[in-house]
This record gives structure tokens, C-alpha cells and sequence, in this order.
């Protein structure tokens, strides 16, 4: 029956105002210290910069394969194999074996239970494929060991743009994996794009290495300039300590020098690499070099045995805070190369939402206008339900956060025209229930029952699809989803609770009227 008792009544009024508390949060200056929540919008709708990059994996897949050199070398030692003439010829080793070896060399290679070339039991595939002509081996990635490679750089890549990211202070940022050598950046609100772009630029890879007091290159050596450009030195291959060993950057004031300069500390190990370099090396020019380029190269005068240090090359304060950000979030696996770049302003941001704005109350007003001309009263008590209903969806939305775009506006707009579907489909039955029961609160009573089956079934397979959109999409689409969903969610409360306890309190007052609807 049209019957709801004083405990639901209570519940569905608070749960209402709490929720319509959390949606009026977004338009009007509320006390912050109970609720300090808001929607954030969008790229599309607050203006921001879209950056596509692309990992470039060669530097990596060389890294690994000069490391693969030196592991095959030690696992054939240990088992009493000698391999010799070992090369890397682009992305293929070469070694030769002796010619009692090659049997037991190709089998511990090719074998499925291999510890040197692990086998993929789910590609049915080696880490690398051998390829063996004579005496000669080669060994190349396979399709499925470079898939893999590139997956798991491309993962701590993102890992990484996230952090620096998330250090900048931008709002809601939006880092999104496309394909296996591509990352999606979305940055509403960005007030300085080039400086990110700089950041995301950087590989950000710190390493400790002594100058030589040679004057020409020669074996072990190399020749490195300085990031300012004005001089180049020669430097030892030899890496002292690297960025992996740094726990902390920050930029601070040096007092004795007055120059803004990066502070470091470093975790234990790193500690006691450092302070056993130092204290062979005092009197020898320290190059920290950043990306291949020399930052500074100070004298060392003394052993640094505590740990930490400081890094001087004469910077800004913003380029000092900008390095030690780089340095906290971690060196990249591989460079990255912004492919693609697009910026919204904030006035076409405002101009969206305006017309996403002006297009919703249009339909709104088109809405409440028809119900009220087909069902007079009830099409009023359908109206409140339908505000109350846009109060709960945003007062959701609030609570949890979510960001606002332009489709998820049109997941709104799409949000009222179902809710207003709901209660044409509950009237149009009504009718048909006032045609042979005289009773009006059992016509009411049977109306919204005999018409809750369809309307489940058109709002859960509905609710089905955003929850596919929202799992397989990405980007506004899963922010279409949101609102969608939810404002399912909120169709159906507004529909069986709100609408419904309004009509019982109209119905049970005005019984005594021959025609209600």
C-alpha cells in the first residue's frame, strides 16, 4: 500500500539534505571546517594542456643487453663452459663457443626449465630467440620478451610522470596508458605548461663521477660538456653513486656563498659508497653530472662521510625547486618525447560549460513544463523528485570527488530525461489501474508496483552498459559513465522514495476526489 512509516519518511528526509548540502557546497561559500569537498572539472572545462609522449625504448633495450653480456658470461663460468668474442651488434649478442660445447650451450638456451633465457609458458616463447650458425650464437629479443620490456618500462615510466606530476600541484591530473610505448597526460588548470613539459622532458638520471687528469679520451674515459655549455672536461666511466641511492632533495640557501643550491641525503648504502670515494678521492674534481650533462664539478677537500651533500650550478630558486623535484620522483627508464600537444583556455573551458549549462536548463524547463500540462499535480510532485534527484546526483559526485567534463554534463541532461521516463511510465499505468479499481490509493499502490519490473529492467541494462563504458573507456568517456551510473542510482531513490512518498501523502489527503489523475 501507499504506506510509508515515520522511521523511512525521517531516513529518506536526512538522507536528502545531507546529500543537496554536498551539491550546494559547489556553488556556495559553506563552512569548510564540516565539509570541504568540491567537483573538479574537467580538461575540457576548466582549460588545460593535453600532452601525448612516447617512450623511447632503445637506450633501454641496450641497457639490458649489455647487462645480459656480462649474466651470460658469469652463469657460463659457473658452469665450466668457456664462451668467447662476445658483441653487441644493435640489438643482437654475438658469441662463440668451443666446439665440444655447442650441444649443452644451445640446450641450457633453448631449454623450457632455462634460468639464462626464462620460457613464457602462457606465449609458448623464450625471453630472446637463438639463433645458432656453426659455432656462432645469436641472441635477440623475441616478439614477446620485447612486449614485455616495453610494458614493464613503459609502467615505471608512468609511475614516475606521476610523481613529478602530482609535485607540480596540478589538480586532478589525468596519466593514462596508450598502447605499450605511450603515455596520455591530461593537466586541468595548468597554469604553466612549458614548465611541465620540461620536467616530463628530463630523464632526470644523477650520477657521481670523478674528472680525469687526463687531457685527451682514452679507454674508461669519455667527454661530457657542462649543462651551461661553456666548457667540456673528461670524465670517468666509472660511476661513484647514482640517483637510485638518494633517499631526499630540496632546494635551500647555501650561507656561506648566499647562492640558492639542491640539498641531498642519501640512504646507507649510498652513504658508504660516497664517503669511501671521497676519502680516496680528496684533492680530485667531483663531476654530478644530470642526463650526460655536468651540473657542477666541485673540488673534494674533504670525505663526506655523513651521507648528504650539496649540489651548486649557479641556479634560480624555481630551477633549483625543479631539480630537486626530478631527483625525488626517481630517474626515467627511457626518454620521453611529447609527440603531441593540445591546450584548451579557460574561456573555451567556460564557453562549454555554459552551453553544457543553457542546454540542460532548456530541456529542464522543456521537461517540468510537459508534466506539469499531462499530469497536473503529479506532474509537479515528478518535478520536485526530478530537482531533488539533481541535488543527490551532484551531492554523490561531491563526495567522492569525481571529475566533471562536458560528457559527463550529457550524462545529466540524459540522467533527467530518464528519471522523467520513470514517472510517465508509473502514471500511464495508474491510469490504466483507475479504469477498473475505484479505490485511488490501490490504483496508486498497483501502479507502482506493476510498473517497478520494467523499469528495473530499462534502468539495470542501462547500468550494465556505463559500468562497460567505464571499464573499457577512458578519459571522458568514463566520465560520461560516472554521471550516467549515478544518476541511475539517484532516478531510482527519487522515483521509489521521494516521487512515491509525495504522491501517498497527496493521494491519502484528496481520496475523496473522483478523478486524482
Amino acid at each position: 500500500m501507499l504506506y510509508f512509516s515515520k522511521l523511512r519518511i525521517i531516513s529518506v528526509i536526512i538522507f536528502t539534505i545531507i546529500f543537496s548540502y554536498f551539491a550546494l557546497s559547489n556553488f556556495t561559500k559553506l563552512d569548510d571546517r564540516f565539509f570541504s569537498k568540491n567537483i573538479n572539472l574537467g580538461l575540457d572545462l576548466q582549460g588545460g594542456s593535453y600532452l601525448l609522449l612516447e617512450i623511447d625504448n632503445r637506450p633501454v633495450i641496450t641497457q639490458r643487453l649489455q647487462a645480459k653480456i656480462i649474466e651470460l658470461k658469469r652463469y657460463f663460468k659457473e658452469k665450466e663452459i668457456i664462451l668467447k668474442n662476445f658483441s653487441l651488434n644493435g640489438d643482437t649478442i654475438t658469441f662463440e663457443a668451443q666446439e665440444q660445447d655447442l650441444e649443452q650451450v644451445s640446450k641450457l638456451l633453448n631449454d623450457k626449465e632455462s634460468d639464462i633465457n626464462q620460457y613464457y609458458q602462457s606465449y609458448k616463447s623464450h625471453e630472446f630467440d637463438v639463433i645458432e650458425n656453426n659455432n656462432l650464437f645469436n641472441l635477440n629479443y623475441s616478439r614477446y620478451g620485447l612486449v614485455l620490456l616495453k610494458n614493464a618500462s613503459l609502467d615505471q615510466a608512468i609511475e614516475i610522470v606521476r610523481r613529478r606530476v602530482d609535485e607540480v600541484g596540478t589538480n586532478e591530473p589525468n596519466i593514462l596508458k596508450r598502447g605499450n610505448d605511450r603515455i596520455l597526460v591530461e593537466l586541468p588548470g595548468l597554469d604553466d605548461p612549458n614548465r611541465i613539459k620540461s620536467l616530463l622532458g628530463k630523464t632526470a638520471n644523477l650520477t657521481f663521477q670523478f674528472i680525469s687528469q687526463n687531457n685527451e679520451e682514452s679507454f674508461g674515459t669519455e667527454k661530457l660538456s657542462f649543462e651551461d655549455g661553456s666548457r667540456e672536461a673528461i670524465v670517468s666511466k666509472r660511476i661513484i653513486l647514482s640517483g637510485d641511492n638518494l633517499v631526499d632533495a630540496k632546494p635551500t640557501m647555501n650561507s656561506q656563498t648566499n647562492e640558492t643550491v639542491v640539498s641531498f641525503s642519501l640512504d646507507r648504502v649510498g652513504a658508504k659508497k660516497f664517503g669511501k670515494a671521497t676519502s680516496t678521492g680528496v684533492g680530485k674534481q667531483l663531476a654530478i653530472i644530470l642526463d650526460g650533462k655536468i651540473i657542477s664539478a666541485p673540488t673534494v677537500r674533504e670525505p663526506i662521510v655523513g651521507g648528504s651533500g650539496q649540489i651548486s650550478g649557479n641556479f634560480t630558486f624555481q630551477s633549483a625547486t625543479d631539480l630537486a623535484l626530478l631527483l625525488r620522483s626517481g630517474a626515467l627508464p627511457a626518454p620521453l618525447n611529447i609527440i603531441e600537444e593540445r591546450t584548451v583556455g579557460p574561456d573555451l573551458g567556460q564557453d562549454s560549460i555554459d552551453a553544457g549549462l543553457l542546454s540542460l536548463i532548456i530541456g529542464f524547463l522543456l521537461v517540468i513544463i510537459f508534466m506539469i500540462y499531462k499530469y497536473k499535480a503529479f506532474g509537479l510532485i515528478a518535478n520536485l523528485a526530478l530537482i531533488t534527484n539533481l541535488f543527490l546526483l551532484i551531492g554523490i559526485l561531491t563526495l567522492f570527488e569525481a571529475t566533471l567534463t562536458l560528457p559527463g554534463i550529457a550524462g545529466i541532461i540524459l540522467t533527467v530525461g530518464m528519471a522523467v521516463d520513470a514517472n510517465v511510465l508509473i502514471f500511464e499505468r495508474i491510469k490504466e489501474e483507475t479504469k477498473s479499481e475505484k479505490n485511488p490509493i490501490i490504483a496508486f499502490d498497483a501502479g507502482y508496483t506493476k510498473s517497478r519490473t520494467t523499469i528495473l529492467d530499462a534502468n539495470i541494462t542501462t547500468l550494465i552498459a556505463a559500468f562497460i563504458l567505464f571499464f573499457m573507456g577512458s578519459g571522458p568517456v568514463k566520465g560520461f559513465s560516472v554521471t550516467l551510473g549515478v544518476g541511475i542510482l539517484t532516478t531510482l531513490f527519487s522515483v521509489y522514495f521521494i516521487a512515491r512518498l509525495l504522491t501517498s501523502l497527496y493521494v491519502v489527503k484528496n481520496k475523496e476526489k473522483e478523478q486524482l489523475l
